[in-house]
């Protein structure tokens, strides 16, 4: 008879932190794509003919899904990076050293693990900034109207601000896209252990268990 092994507590963190930062990118990058081939503006048969049509849910809801997925997504992803920020350092720390010896301390594989890893942050990064720039600049009426702050020109103007957000998201998505690829076996290989081992019980929990009346 076969014993499963209990997962350790640190890989079904690990697995946890991933899912969220899965589900909260699947949200963003479902949500953006609407966004992206639904533009708004216009009106219904005008220059926009895709102005007012739903798609699974109206425009306030896919807006609702994008910030709120997104909120979720830089949240994991902290939390992910200060766990792994040791290793971070290590890599980054051997690459350096890699590219200014110009050794062959990294593996081709290596290398293109480490540009892909790169593309996600730097998307990353330019994404979640311009995000926060929309989430606390918010659209809507006019300079020196009910909006006084809708175009500030922080750093850049608005429209940049959206070119940024939109064509960094694109190439985040198609680097995480290639990231996931790259590691799909252990993502499946994990999935399956966090789901067939047993949990570690802690000792009060035991007590619990073995002192139940016995099912009829």
């Amino acid at each position: 008879m076969s014993t499963r092994k209990a997962m350790s507590m640190r890989t079904r963190t690990n697995w946890l932190i991933n899912a969220a930062v899965f589900i909260g990118g699947l949200l963003v990058a479902l949500s953006g794509i609407y966004f992206l081939f639904v533009p708004s503006g216009g009106y219904q048969g005008g220059r926009n003919p895709w102005y007012g049509v739903t798609i699974l849910f109206d425009r306030h809801t896919w807006d609702d899904l994008h910030t709120w997925g997104g909120i979720a997504m830089i949240a994991a992803i902290a939390i992910h990076f200060s766990i792994h920020w040791a290793w971070v350092k290590t890599m980054s720390r051997r690459t350096v050293k890699a590219t200014l010896r110009r050794s062959a301390q990294l593996s081709k594989g290596a290398w293109f693990n480490v540009a892909v890893d790169s593309a996600v942050a730097v998307g990353f990064l330019l994404t979640a900034a311009s995000g926060i720039y929309f989430l606390l600049l918010p659209s809507g009426g006019y300079e020196g109207g009910r909006n006084p702050i809708w175009d500030p020109g922080f750093l850049f103007s608005r429209t940049t601000w959206d070119l940024i957000h939109t064509w960094s998201g694109v190439g985040m998505i198609v680097a995480a896209v290639v990231h996931l690829w790259i590691h799909w076996r252990w993502v499946v290989n994990v999935t399956k252990r966090f789901f067939a081992s047993p949990w570690r019980r802690s000792p009060l929990l035991r007590v619990g268990v073995a002192n139940a009346p016995a099912a009829d």
